[in-house]
């Protein structure tokens, strides 16, 4: 939506008043959240309307804006009437033929686009990087990338059952190689399959709507996947970012697992960064997409994510009825219903994810037992979960007034963190060797402190 011949959005920039640009990104936030939508607004992107780089936003800025400027149109918005932009019109000016099998609507290419766009720096550092010879190799010598290659769309811009599975298996080797060793060296390389398949959706076509429907899919996925490396290697724009545009697609193409998914990673995100209404918000949300799904481990797992939310704001009548639900929605069992994404979703999750509840409800030693029964997990194909739940029991632990047992079990956890790299679990140590500063003269714990010293958890960046 970019124009080497902007035009500036006075308009635009009249209506935002005296407000600086951050100030009224976090009004256009706030004003999303009324209507329930997601959108990543930040200083940047009312910089890029100012300036007339965004000549039309997408469907949900448009619902938004609108919402906050009732009686006004996209047009007194000082933004271009979409059929300028893109569709009929645009072909019309260029005197390009319309596509034979175009997309279902000219929404799904912009929302598609910005969902890889609005990653961040970061992910474009990490496409160029991808464009060069070593690429594949990622830095080991040589070899195939074990994320797997996207093709480009065919000739005439067709793509079919080999391009869309290549999607699909993008998405499970990131789930995989996560499960396994963490984020950290994940986020940036998988930004070379999200730009792939987003270059599909945005550019190619296929004679089956079947086929468009499951790219669409698929590429949502893995938005959401991108989005959750970033999370968990410390990059919380750039997931929100990721999420709120996954949250889109689902939306346009009326996906309601991909909209489950994505208000569960969102309310996910929002709780780790503090915003509890927002997690609860976000999870109820994800719950009314689900309800008619046929999974009840997806409805458990929302019903978690909405605890976590009511414990952080210290509601704990509304916490133990949301894990009430939880547990007996568990209890219904697996059924071909769950989504694929959920394997990581059994009762150390489950055990985990109230030991969080607990802890943020200020009961150390409820949350150090249901962190003991996560922590009892014993799979090799979850290395990274096994150091989390260790993790959250070592906090607990430490919270509890039980210093060298807690450094013991943060020590297991540094036994892991040679394989496993997530910036969350750095961060969830460095909070349990804080608290266990005064005990330092206790020689379990003098040695896990020295042992976790040189950890300095990454920030963000390339």
């Amino acid at each position: 939506m970019a124009s080497s011949r902007a035009v500036p959005n006075l308009a635009f920039r009249r209506l935002r008043g005296q407000r600086s640009p951050a100030e009224f990104a976090a009004a256009v936030r706030r004003a999303a959240r009324e209507i329930g939508e997601q959108v990543a607004c930040d200083a940047r992107y009312v910089g890029r309307v100012e300036s007339g780089e965004i000549r039309c936003p997408n469907y949900a800025y448009e619902r938004v804006f609108l919402h906050m400027f009732p009686g006004l149109s996209l047009t007194d918005l000082g933004f271009l009437a979409r059929e300028r932009v893109r569709g009929r019109a645009a072909r019309a000016a260029t005197g390009a033929p319309a596509p034979p099998t175009p997309f279902r609507n000219d929404e799904e290419s912009d929302v598609l686009r910005r969902a890889f766009m609005t990653g961040g720096t970061a992910t474009v550092a990490a496409v160029s990087l991808l464009r060069g010879p070593a690429a594949g190799a990622a830095g080991r010598g040589g070899g195939p990338d074990p994320l797997g290659a996207i093709p480009a769309p065919r000739a005439g811009g067709r793509f079919g059952e080999s391009e869309v599975a290549a999607v699909e298996e993008a998405v499970r080797r990131i789930r995989l190689l996560d499960d396994r060793h963490g984020a950290d060296g994940l986020y940036a390389r998988a930004a070379g399959p999200l730009r792939s398949a987003y270059a599909l959706l945005d550019t190619g076509r296929a004679t089956r709507q079947s086929t468009v429907d499951r790219l669409h899919s698929g590429a949502g996925e893995l938005a959401l996947s991108v989005g959750w490396l970033a999370h968990d290697s410390g990059r919380l724009e750039d997931a929100r970012s990721h999420y709120a545009e996954a949250l889109a697609t689902a939306r346009v193409g009326g996906d309601p697992g991909l909209e489950a998914h994505a208000f569960s990673n969102t309310s996910f995100l929002a709780r780790d960064g503090g915003r509890f209404r927002e997690a609860v918000r976000a999870a109820q949300a994800g719950q009314r997409a689900a309800r008619h799904l046929s999974s009840a481990r997806l409805l458990s797992l929302l019903a978690l994510r909405e605890a976590g939310g009511w414990a952080g704001l210290g509601d704990r009548s509304a916490c133990e009825e949301a894990l009430g639900r939880a547990h007996t929605l568990f209890g219904r069992g697996r059924s071909d219903a769950d989504p694929e994404w959920m394997s990581f979703f059994g009762e150390p999750e489950l055990e985990f994810l109230e030991a969080q509840c607990w802890s943020l409800l200020g009961e150390p030693a409820r949350a150090v037992r249901h962190a003991r029964r996560a922590a009892a997990l014993d799979d090799p194909h979850f290395t990274r979960n096994l150091a989390l739940y260790r993790a959250q029991l070592a906090a607990d632990l430490a919270r509890d007034g039980a210093p060298e047992e807690a450094a013991a079990a943060g020590g297991q956890v540094l036994d892991l963190l040679g394989d496993v790299r997530s910036t969350r679990i750095g961060a969830m140590l460095a909070e349990t060797a804080r608290v266990l500063h005064p005990h330092r003269a206790a020689p379990r714990v003098a040695a896990f402190l020295t042992r976790r010293r040189p950890m300095v958890p990454h920030q963000g960046g390339g």
